[in-house]
């Protein structure tokens, strides 16, 4: 699973350690080659050609009509990942990716890798904001509610 890609890099990404965290960009630099050996397919930089999208619909011929972004993905376990950073909690990026997961062709499994702490300054001082267990709350909300049914699994990994 991806998780052995961030334990191996822990030192290197670790919010908690790190005075500043690294940026998404960053971290997925970073495990990129651990993601490539164990089978993913990861984005490599910020054009077209570079980046992993995943359809949602389909048109005439069987043309994706809608595509959605991800960081990487595995074809073989039908796993998406998407490693976020400084906007994955106050910036909504965690709830944009489990709505984009729910409606992806083949994503079985969502792997989502949050901040365990996003450092900041708020009025001209040091805070820090806890996403993985925000992250954690609301996965354990959704997947533990007996209204729906969230339609993959979830691996969430704090660095």
């Amino acid at each position: 699973m991806p998780s052995s890609a961030f334990e191996k890099h822990l030192p290197e990404i670790s919010t908690v350690n790190l005075k500043k965290g690294l940026t998404s960009d960053e971290v997925l630099t970073k495990i990129r080659p651990d993601l490539i050996d164990i089978g993913f397919e990861v984005e490599s930089g910020k054009s077209r050609d570079q980046k992993i999208e995943r359809p949602v619909f389909y048109g005439e011929q069987g043309q994706p009509t809608l595509k959605y972004e991800i960081d990487a993905y595995h074809a073989g376990w039908r796993c998406g990942l998407e490693v976020e950073a400084g906007r994955a909690w106050m910036g909504n990026a965690v709830y944009r990716d489990l709505v984009q997961a729910m409606v992806m062709v083949q994503v079985d499994i969502l792997s989502l890798a949050v901040p365990l702490s996003y450092k900041y300054k708020s009025g001209g001082r040091e805070t820090s904001s806890s996403d993985f267990f925000n992250t954690r709350n609301v996965a354990e909300a959704l997947f533990g509610h007996s209204r729906f049914a969230l339609p993959y699994k979830l691996l969430l990994i704090g660095y």
